[in-house]
C-alpha cells in the first residue's frame, strides 16, 4: 500500500489556536523559575552592575546603558527562545503539533505571543529599574526606550525560533550565540562609533539589525522627541522580526503518512 505524500492543508488562522499555545508554553515555563528568572532578572542585574562600573562617571552610564536596554532583550530572548523551541522539536512535541488541525501560523504566533508577553515584562522591569532607580537621563519620553527594548526582545524570540531548526542538540542551539549574536554586539556601535569603523564594518553594521536598536535607544536619550531617524530604527527591528517569524515558519514541517 502506498503512502500519500501530497502536503496536508494548512488550516486557517485561528485566534484560540494561538491563545492556546501560548498558555501551555507559559503554563510549561512557569514551571521553570531558574529560566523565568534568567529572564526577568539577569538583565536588572547587569545593568546595576554596569551602574556601579560607571559610578563616578553618570554621563558615560546614560549612553552605554541606554544601548544595553536594546541590547539585553534580544541576547536573553534568544537564548532562552531558541533552546525552549529546541526542546520541543527534538522530544516530538512540534511534529505532534502539526499532525493536529494546528496551522503553521497558529503554532509560531503562538510561541511569539508566549515569549512576547515575557519580553513586555523584561523589557519593562529592565527599564524601570534603569530610569528610576538607577536614574538613566534621557530626552525623550521613557515610552520610546520601553518600545525599542520590546521590539528588540521579539527580533531575539524569532531568531532563536528560526535558528532551533538548525540544532540538533540544546549545547549546538548555544553555540549560534556566537555566531548571530557577538557580531551585532561587535558592530552595533555600542565600543566604536559606527562612521569610525573601516567601510566594509560599516557597511555590514548597517544590515545588522542590533545597530537599529542601539540607534533608536540613543536617539532617545538624545531628543525630547519623535525623530525620523527614530520611526526608521523601530521599523527596522520591527520588520526585521517579523520576517524571521515568517523564515522561522518555513522550517515547520507537517508530515503526513
Amino acid at each position: 500500500m502506498t503512502q500519500s505524500t501530497a502536503p496536508a492543508s494548512t488550516p486557517p488562522l485561528s485566534p484560540s489556536r494561538v491563545l492556546a499555545t501560548a498558555h501551555r508554553v507559559l503554563r510549561q515555563l512557569s514551571h521553570d523559575p531558574r529560566t523565568v528568572a534568567l529572564l526577568l532578572l539577569l538583565p536588572v542585574a547587569l545593568l546595576v552592575l554596569l551602574y556601579y562600573v560607571f559610578d563616578g562617571d553618570p554621563r558615560a552610564f546614560d549612553s552605554v546603558g541606554a544601548s544595553l536596554l536594546g541590547i539585553f532583550p534580544l541576547t536573553t530572548m534568544f537564548l532562552v527562545t531558541s533552546i525552549a523551541t529546541l526542546r520541543e522539536r527534538t522530544s516530538g512535541t512540534l511534529e505532534r503539533l502539526l499532525s493536529m488541525p494546528l496551522g503553521k501560523a497558529d503554532l509560531i504566533l503562538g510561541y511569539a505571543l508566549a515569549f512576547g508577553t515575557l519580553a513586555v515584562l523584561q523589557a519593562s522591569l529592565a527599564t524601570a529599574v534603569a530610569v528610576c532607580l538607577l536614574d538613566l537621563e534621557f530626552a525623550g519620553p521613557a515610552g520610546l526606550l520601553l518600545l525599542v527594548a520590546l521590539l528588540d526582545a521579539l527580533l531575539g524570540t524569532a531568531l532563536g525560533l528560526f535558528v532551533s531548526a538548525f540544532a540538533a542538540t540544546e549545547f549546538q542551539a548555544v553555540q549560534f550565540m556566537p555566531a548571530v549574536i557577538f557580531p551585532q554586539l561587535l558592530l552595533c556601535g555600542l565600543f566604536v562609533p559606527r562612521d569610525s569603523m573601516q567601510p566594509v564594518l560599516e557597511a555590514v553594521s548597517n544590515v545588522l539589525p542590533m545597530s537599529y536598536a542601539v540607534h533608536g535607544m540613543r536617539e532617545v536619550l538624545a531628543h525630547p522627541d519623535v525623530t525620523g531617524d527614530y520611526v526608521r530604527d523601530v521599523l527596522v527591528v520591527g520588520g526585521t522580526a517579523l520576517l524571521v517569524l515568517v523564515l522561522g515558519a518555513a522550517t515547520l514541517r507537517r508530515r503526513t503518512a
